[in-house]
């Protein structure tokens, strides 16, 4: 599991993460917090032990968007995102670039946000359903060297079909049973994911608004278990 940090400052990340340390090794630095606090956020987490998703979801001309990977590299993060829609070159730059690290994150191609449903695909010109979209994107990411994706749950099981189990699939939209659902279109419990296929889930207010942030990662974390747990016979 992978506890985003959307909070709005260092300062609240750090209260977070000391909330959860004992329970969570993966931390997610999004665009929020990241803008607003900088890399130096990254660096006490780094330097605590624990693995930071960097998710920036990098869209730019291939040559940017390989140096910033460099640059999230440097800070030490585990994973980082961009667009798959940025395009066969960018992607195929972008993994270029981390050939001289030693020990390089995992790229993670964006496909559609779990924000967006068929109608709002459409507005944006592309006439395709989120599954086909998913498919398409990841197809080409695959093509162009990158193993790692982003996906909402309901895209799981077809792309785990088309990586193999090389792949690495992240899983935002997580919600457990009960929880709002917000602003997420395409969803699923941590069990239904893991079940399809996650390789990681991230979960974010669930456990950050909850009122006490570590009973909610550990019920969260107990959900994943069980379902992991080889099914009675």
């Amino acid at each position: 599991m992978i506890v985003a940090l959307d909070v709005p400052d260092a300062r609240s990340a750090a209260a977070l993460t000391a909330q959860l340390e004992k329970t969570c090794q993966w931390f997610k630095v999004g665009l929020e917090l990241f803008i607003a606090a900088g890399p130096s956020v990254v660096l006490p987490l780094v330097a605590r032990g624990h693995s930071v998703f960097l998710d920036l979801k990098l869209h730019d001309i291939p040559n940017t968007v390989a140096a910033a990977v460099r640059s999230a590299a440097s800070l030490g993060v585990r994973m980082v995102t961009l667009h798959a829609a940025g395009g066969p070159v960018m992607l195929a730059a972008a993994r270029a670039a981390l050939d001289d690290f030693e020990n390089p994150p995992e790229l993670l191609a964006v496909t559609v946000l779990t924000s967006m449903d068929e109608h709002q695909l459409g507005a944006t010109g592309i006439p395709r359903s989120p599954a086909q979209q998913v498919e398409l994107l990841a197809g080409m990411g695959l093509a162009a060297g990158v193993k790692g994706f982003v996906c909402s749950p309901k895209e799981v099981s077809a792309l785990r079909s088309l990586t193999g189990p090389a792949g690495v699939l992240v899983v935002p939209g997580i919600r457990p049973i009960g929880a709002a659902i917000g602003d997420q279109k395409r969803i699923a419990t941590p069990a239904d994911a893991l079940r399809q296929g996650a390789s990681y889930l991230v979960v974010g207010r669930p456990i950050t608004q909850a009122p006490d942030p570590a009973e909610a990662a550990e019920a969260i974390l107990k959900e994943m278990a069980e379902a992991l747990e080889p099914a009675s016979t």
